[in-house]
């Protein structure tokens, strides 16, 4: 896709299609998309950029699958973010529900707080469509916060070192804030810091995909799992981020700033992550040892953090049809 037009390009089908063709795989691993809230929410553009590369990306995989590799089971990159923060507990997917004396199971309601998010709602409905429609054997791992730079094959040498995102569009919370933590540079609460989310160590990220391919979805089934394994607050976070820090002598602050998003501060969060462990995932558990190994790493490389990117820099309520450059502004 460009992303200054937002049209597809002409090859964007047929590259899949040859693709799919020469490989003729069992399953496909779909990770393609633009994965970041903020920047949807910059501007028109963006936001249409957002959903035109993800939706129409999927639709475009799922119509290669269904007429060159008909067997193939797809693993798609979902997100905890698709249920939003509802008063009730967030089941694993689909929910039960009685209703005028009558019971059926449903896909659980979905509410995206970012056109990104939206653009991963959009896709389990054409999915689950698909799925039906066509007898595609598909799987949707709604995926929680990633933390951690580091996996056993990455520690190998340090040239295989990962990527780690920390800037206010493309990083997360708990980098964000081992990042500042490292370089001095106050924590930003975005608000009150009540927001709760799903955590996932980057190693178990990638055991989830492994559990996922080697058990595929039945054809005409679309197995959802709530991929995550631990829950905390923006507030747990700093003051975990904090104690840590202590440790290895730094000198950790929290501020609160303004939050740049729409979303509750406060709220109730208690969301299923059973499917995974009965499956044979064991998680790596937050824990101050990781936190000291995740703070080591960043402190070697500090020097390169560029600090104007550390304070937020998109409004969900801002987000205008003029596009903007985030880094000219900062």
């Amino acid at each position: 896709l460009d992303p200054i037009s937002t049209q597809p390009r002409k090859t964007s089908f047929r590259t899949r299609h040859r693709a799919f063709q020469a490989f003729e795989p069992t399953a496909a691993v779909h990770y393609g998309e633009q994965r970041s809230a903020p920047y949807s929410m910059m501007d028109r553009t963006r936001a249409v950029f957002t959903q035109t590369n993800n939706v129409m990306g999927t639709i475009n995989v799922m119509y290669a699958i269904k007429e060159f590799a008909p067997e193939c089971h797809l693993v798609k990159l979902g997100t905890m973010g698709e249920y939003g923060t509802p008063n009730i507990d967030i089941e694993e997917g689909y929910i039960t529900i009685e209703h005028n004396g009558r019971s059926d199971t449903l896909p659980y309601p979905k509410q995206g707080g970012s056109f990104y998010h939206l653009s991963k709602c959009h896709d389990s409905a054409n999915m689950l469509f698909c799925t039906k429609a066509w007898g595609l054997r598909t799987t949707d791992l709604n995926q929680g916060v990633v933390y951690g730079v580091a996996t056993e094959e990455t520690m190998m040498a340090p040239e295989l070192i990962n990527r780690l995102d920390y800037d206010a569009v493309f990083g997360t919370a708990l980098n964000r804030f081992c990042i500042q933590a490292a370089v001095g540079h106050p924590m930003t609460v975005y608000g009150k810091g009540g927001q709760t989310r799903g955590f996932l160590d980057i190693r178990d990220t990638v055991r989830c995909i492994q559990i996922a391919c080697d058990n595929p979805a039945p054809p005409g089934e679309m197995k959802i799992y709530n991929q995550f394994t631990e829950q905390f607050s923006v507030n747990e976070l700093a003051a975990m981020v904090t104690e840590a820090g202590k440790k290895i002598g730094l000198d950790p602050q929290v501020i609160n700033v303004p939050n740049p998003r729409t979303e509750l501060e406060e709220h109730y969060y208690n969301a299923k992550n059973s499917k995974l462990g009965d499956l044979g995932l064991e998680p790596h558990l937050m824990s101050d040892a990781l936190l000291d190994s995740l703070l080591n790493i960043i402190v070697q490389y500090k020097d390169s953090v560029d600090q104007r990117l550390l304070l937020p820099a998109v409004n969900w309520k801002e987000s205008a049809s003029v596009g903007q450059n985030v880094a000219a502004n900062k």
